[in-house]
């Protein structure tokens, strides 16, 4: 039995196939800890795919943003790329990113036709994205996506952040020109769709699936120590070095009051 099968029978069997507010496919059901949530099987997901217990579990960032969205660029430069530099190899941290934000969205024939909040090369530049994030591995993705970010014109500049990380720029080029980038950015848009609250800004960022305003406080403020300080299992040097340096902030910042 595929693993697929395997998950359609154990959550037939749980009966767990009622999340009324899920309208992704059940293939996805458990692809990223956020849909989970969405779609109410969070824990048969966790089940399945042999996470382990919360206590050893990577802290899951998913960051909902527009590739043009002033706010997304200062988070992603200033606090992702940083956190993601410091603890991307630790084991304790997962990143997920759904370029899509405040766009919207029309049916034409068997395609999509999106409107996004900053033009349409904000559209361009979302799709760009979202094709490097379905071709290459995160790793890989995260810094070419960093780079785009950190330009004027993300998708002007796509081509030059790709050839920098050392990747062919052919294969993304033709999937953001193409029905594969259009179904793909389809999909970023049902993920934004699903989440639970609602998003009502950009960037919108949830930690294991879950957002609260003082979770978007404590991401856009200091996301390296909400990732440490949320992840219960043993700290990498990573997370010591940076409480030694807060530690040592305070300390200073006291001798001269």
């Amino acid at each position: 039995m595929s693993n697929f099968a395997t998950l359609l029978a154990v959550f037939f069997l749980i009966g767990v196939i009622s999340a009324k507010s899920c309208n992704l496919p059940p293939s996805e059901w458990c692809s990223t800890t956020e849909i989970s949530v969405a779609c109410q099987v969070e824990k048969q997901c966790r089940l399945w795919s042999g996470m382990g217990s919360k206590a050893t579990a990577p802290v899951n960032i998913a960051l909902y943003y527009e590739s043009l969205c002033p706010g997304c660029k200062e988070f992603i430069t200033t606090q992702l790329q940083p956190t993601w530099m410091k603890l991307g190899d630790s084991g304790i941290l997962n990143v997920t990113l759904v370029p899509y934000g405040n766009a919207h969205e029309q049916q034409e024939g068997t395609g999509w036709i999106f409107e996004c909040q900053h033009g349409e090369w904000e559209c361009a530049g979302n799709i760009m994205e979202t094709c490097i994030l379905s071709l290459f591995k995160f790793k890989t993705a995260a810094p070419i996506i960093f780079c785009m970010e950190a330009a004027v014109d993300p998708y002007r500049t796509a081509y030059q952040c790709l050839q920098q990380q050392g990747v062919d720029p052919k294969p993304a080029l033709q999937c953001a020109n193409s029905s594969m980038g259009n179904a793909l950015e389809h999909k970023m848009a049902l993920l934004t769709e699903s989440l639970n609250p609602p998003h009502q800004y950009t960037p919108w960022i949830t930690l294991n699936g879950m957002h609260t305003e003082a979770i978007q406080q404590k991401a856009t403020t200091d996301l390296a120590k909400l990732v440490c300080d949320t992840f219960t299992g043993q700290k990498p040097d990573a997370c010591s070095d940076l409480y030694n340096m807060e530690r040592c902030y305070r300390n200073s910042k006291s001798t001269f009051t």
